[in-house]
């Protein structure tokens, strides 16, 4: 899957361009990053699209060494699953 950043819209877009899946972010303070919204397409749910995408989010926030906080419900309930890969870059 390929999953494309777009900094200045601050989201990663994975899927078809016409109906992609989002993972929307925003930058609240020096240092961190805000992950706000998760949307797969219905046709798409189930996929592992929404996964993928936390994990490139994810990813992108430990090389920026950038703290993590989780507005988004989806965004929640991954790094509560995957906690011990997480738990340094949660904030707070």
């Amino acid at each position: 899957m390929t999953i494309q950043h777009h900094p200045e819209e601050q989201t990663f877009l994975a899927g078809p361009a016409n109906d992609p899946a989002e993972l929307a972010y925003t930058l609240p303070a020096p240092g961190v990053i805000d992950f706000t919204h998760t949307f797969v397409p219905e046709e798409a749910r189930g996929q592992g699209q929404a996964d993928e995408l936390a994990r490139t989010g994810l990813a992108y926030a430990r090389e920026q060494h950038l703290k993590v906080r989780t507005s988004c419900e989806f965004m929640q309930a991954f790094v509560q699953r995957h906690k011990a890969e997480y738990q340094d870059i949660l904030e707070g």
